[in-house]
């Protein structure tokens, strides 16, 4: 089974984190733990997660996901985490009651930035080399001067990712296409994007929001990937208003 932590009580809420991330990266979200019970977890190759031998598929991720659940749950991904939030809502619609996709797309392309991606850190056996590439577009240049902890903390959480299951993870993103599945969510959806996000810019999540029905879209000023970490007053509020 996979890594995960469970805090508070209430009306259960998983949070699948970012490609790189570990679940320390929802801290700003504990907050959140006074009315809900929040499990924050690792995907497989992140964190104290097990990295088994690849390929893997968003399916496999998701898979992971529905081991760990007890029953029905609210669902809360951010990037990858949100593209299995997706997967989920679209083929296991008994599991997932309200959905939160925050910063995310349903397809990622082109292949041949995934395959570098996975090539680079296979031949050095660390994520080191993409590192500072992957953690600046994960912030706003603002916010990361203003809080160096922050860019360091999440620097180190991606150096710490194994290689061989990272590697994995690009190449799920790189076959993923969750475009025709999004009109068969019936979960109660919410969009959020970053306006500053370059890494999944604000019209990947408005193609998501016009494919779901009924899906609500929310746009969070002076923030990038990890929105999250960055506007954590903002996501929280919007979080809570949602599930609630």
């Amino acid at each position: 089974m996979i890594h995960h932590e469970v805090t508070g009580d209430g009306p259960s809420v998983l949070l699948g984190g970012s490609l790189g991330a570990t679940l320390e990266m929802w801290d700003a979200q504990l907050p959140l733990a006074e009315r809900f019970r929040l499990v924050r977890y690792d995907h497989r190759g992140h964190g104290r997660s097990p990295a088994p031998r690849g390929p893997y598929e968003i399916a496999d991720l998701a898979g992971d996901v529905l081991a760990l659940a007890e029953g029905r749950a609210h669902y809360v991904g951010l990037s990858i985490g949100a593209m299995v939030g997706m997967w989920l809502a679209a083929n296991a619609p008994d599991r997932i009651d309200r959905l939160v996709l925050i910063c995310t797309s349903a397809r990622m392309g082109p292949p041949s930035i995934w395959q570098e991606r996975a090539a680079t850190v296979l031949a050095a056996g660390s994520t080191e080399p993409i590192a500072d590439a992957v953690v600046d577009r994960w912030l706003t240049p603002a916010f990361a001067a203003a809080h160096p902890e922050q860019r360091v903390r999440l620097r180190a959480m991606l150096t710490a990712a194994d290689p061989q299951g990272y590697a994995a993870c690009c190449g799920a993103i790189e076959r993923m296409d969750l475009h025709p599945v999004l009109p068969r969510i019936t979960a109660a959806t919410l969009v959020i994007s970053g306006a500053e996000d370059l890494a999944t810019p604000v019209e990947h999540q408005r193609l998501i929001a016009q494919a779901i029905p009924g899906a609500r879209h929310e746009i969070v000023p002076s923030a990038a990937h990890v929105a999250a970490v960055e506007q954590p007053d903002a996501i929280n509020r919007l979080i809570e208003e949602h599930l609630s």
